[in-house]
């Protein structure tokens, strides 16, 4: 643009002095000839755009928004139009309560006032871009700024409008994974309504009040001190049933030595264990006839 408005002052002092009593006739040949020059250079380099990767150009002429999208690379184009770049990449805009974290400086968490009627605060990052072909329409009816007058009151006005159907509770723990999946659903919608794609929504963080917490964290312990002592309790209870299985074992052993035995038996059994004692080095001694025909071992130590 600037050699062609260079070019177009050279063509008109070129004209300017192509008078024949002026000392600076002479020059208007020559002058013509470069405007004529600087005027096609300027045309042509004008006429040349060139749109960086991950971006899309809008054109406009004389406030007219024109549909033809420019994809990066070169392309040629009216001198005249003017060129706004949109970016298409995947953008992110966080609101966190932590200083500096956030797009905005401070405390830029979403408070909330859940079903339960208590202020819950949410950390939240939203993943999204541009959609290429709605970028003339984002152009003509929100601007550039799309990122503060979109994203942003889009996202804190949804969140607040789902977290009224929760208790404070079941956002922090049970329905986490719902609320995050209702919330996606109504923001996509209404982004793809103003030309923008929802690509994730990211719940960093959601806190309770502190008396909140604090009785959480108790029913938790009580929880697992309940859980504890059931495992306890089902120890012990093993540990009876093995015990009056055993007595049990015991008992009926007794019962068959009390009922079971004859005489023939237990005649055998001593004969038995006599030739075990006979065999044995540490019985030196052996005296039958004893009391009731048990036989009386005797040992030398």
């Amino acid at each position: 643009m600037f050699f062609f408005i260079l070019g177009i002052l050279a063509l008109i002092v070129g004209f300017a002095v192509n008078t024949p009593s002026l000392a600076f006739a002479r020059f208007s040949r020559p002058l013509k000839v470069v405007g004529t020059i600087l005027v096609s250079i300027g045309f042509l380099s004008s006429s040349v755009r060139q749109i960086d990767a991950g971006t899309v150009g809008v054109q406009s002429l004389f406030g007219s928004v024109q549909e033809r999208v420019l994809e990066s690379g070169l392309s040629f184009v009216n001198p005249l139009v003017s060129i706004t770049e949109f970016d298409i990449k995947t953008q992110n805009y966080t609101m966190s309560a932590v200083h500096d974290e956030g797009n905005n400086e401070g405390d830029d968490a979403i408070r909330v006032l859940a079903a339960d009627g208590l202020e819950v605060v949410i950390d939240l990052t939203v993943l999204y871009r541009v959609i290429p072909s709605e970028s003339p329409q984002i152009y003509r009816s929100i601007g550039t700024d799309y990122t503060n007058k979109v994203v942003r009151p889009i996202t804190r006005t949804r969140i607040r409008d789902n977290a009224v159907y929760y208790d404070a509770v079941a956002l922090y723990s049970t329905k986490r994974d719902e609320f995050q999946t209702r919330i996606y659903k109504t923001i996509e919608a209404d982004f793809r309504k103003r030309g923008l794609l929802l690509e994730q929504l990211l719940i960093r963080n959601i806190n309770l009040p502190a008396s909140v917490k604090t009785t959480i964290e108790s029913k938790i312990n009580a929880e697992q001190d309940a859980q504890k002592m059931q495992f306890v309790l089902q120890k012990e209870r093993q540990e009876a049933e093995r015990k009056r299985v055993e007595a049990q074992g015991i008992a009926d052993y007794q019962k068959i030595l009390s009922t079971g035995l004859s005489d023939r038996q237990l005649q055998y059994e001593q004969i038995k264990a006599q030739r075990e004692l006979a065999a044995s080095p540490n019985a030196k001694i052996i005296v039958l006839g004893g009391r009731g025909n048990v036989p009386l071992i005797l040992n030398d130590k």
